[in-house]
């Protein structure tokens, strides 16, 4: 279990940077995010100035500050390019005693999938939501390497290498992963000119969605530098639609209406082989981390049965994996 926040220690960071004594009320973990921990507070003054704030660190003592680092440098880039994200507003250090991590401001709204695809407050929502993703998309992809952080480069081959090491080193026999993996190499497409920010999880449970559409792109600890295209595809993730599998993006749009929101924010025309390429990619590649974590159960890295759990979908993305490969061009 993770260390509960001590919320005076917390009332004292955020004094120091307010230069005044504050109060934490509400302080409660948000649910999700294994590798993160994010905390859910208002930070109130001697005159009842509530600021809405969360508080986004590393669990424990293993992970680097860099890593946050990068994370904060990332979201502030992205709010300047006119990406619908959380206002950051400074980075841990040592004196906090919090651990390493950031804290940003609150944005309200739904990132629970079944509830933004299913409850009425968000029916509204549903038939904006792939534009409004592809725009948001569109403006991810125009962000200028040279005002981000060092990130890695990850272009299509890339991805199929690491993640055939990753099955490799399983041990397991997996034919339709496999047969994916030779489809993938066949037909994986160059690599852009100039590579571009991909978010690297952009997808229905990295969204804040309130009653009016999308508020805020979530959970960045994954972007790099590769073809925009990934992004659309991963969202495309049949994994990712939760039980709504008629839509094909995020289970609430059209790929029509996804590209033409890229479009129009200026994107780049997509041709539906590369959609279906970097969707077939994000399905193995989904398949090959169930099984990462099912090894981590087992192994007894951590005993979780979620993780558990999570191992048993590898025939599912097995599956949706040779569906989008059969006929195929």
């Amino acid at each position: 279990m993770p260390a509960r926040v001590d919320d005076q220690v917390l009332a004292a960071a955020i004094g120091r940077r307010l230069e005044e004594p504050v109060t934490i009320e509400g302080l409660r973990r948000l649910s999700g995010g294994a590798s993160r921990e994010t905390w859910s507070f208002d930070a109130v003054n001697p005159g009842g100035e509530r600021r809405p704030l969360v508080l986004r660190r590393d669990p424990g003592d293993f992970a680097g500050q860099s890593d946050r680092s990068i994370e904060f440098s990332l979201l502030d880039a992205a709010r300047g390019g006119g990406v619908s994200v959380p206002r950051v507003w400074f980075l841990l250090e040592p004196a906090d005693a919090l651990g390493t991590g950031f804290v940003m401001e609150r944005v309200d709204g739904e990132t629970i999938p079944r509830r933004i695809l299913r409850d009425d407050e968000y029916s509204a929502a549903r038939p904006q939501l792939a534009r409004q993703c592809g725009k948001q998309a569109a403006r991810i992809h125009a962000l200028a390497p040279s005002t981000l952080p060092s990130l890695p480069v990850q272009g299509a081959r890339e991805l199929i290498a690491l993640y055939r090491e990753y099955m490799d080193g399983f041990g397991e026999p997996h034919p339709a992963f496999e047969l994916g993996f030779r489809w993938l190499a066949e037909r994986a497409p160059a690599d852009p000119p100039e590579p571009v920010l991909v978010h690297g999880d952009f997808r229905n449970g990295n969204f804040i969605v309130g009653p009016d559409g999308l508020r805020a792109v979530l959970d960045w600890e994954l972007a790099h530098l590769g073809d925009p295209v990934e992004d659309l595809g991963w969202l495309c993730v049949k994994s990712w639609r939760f039980g709504v599998t008629e839509q094909t993006v995020g289970g609430f749009g059209s790929v029509e209406d996804l590209l033409a929101g890229y479009r129009a924010a200026g994107g780049r025309d997509v041709d539906p082989a590369e959609l279906r390429f970097w969707e077939a990619l994000g399905t193995l590649k989904w398949g090959v981390i169930c099984e990462i974590q099912a090894f981590t159960h087992l192994q007894g890295a951590v005993r979780s049965v979620e993780l558990a759990t999570l191992g048993r979908r590898v025939a599912e993305m097995e599956w949706d994996l040779l569906e989008l490969i059969d006929g195929a061009p």
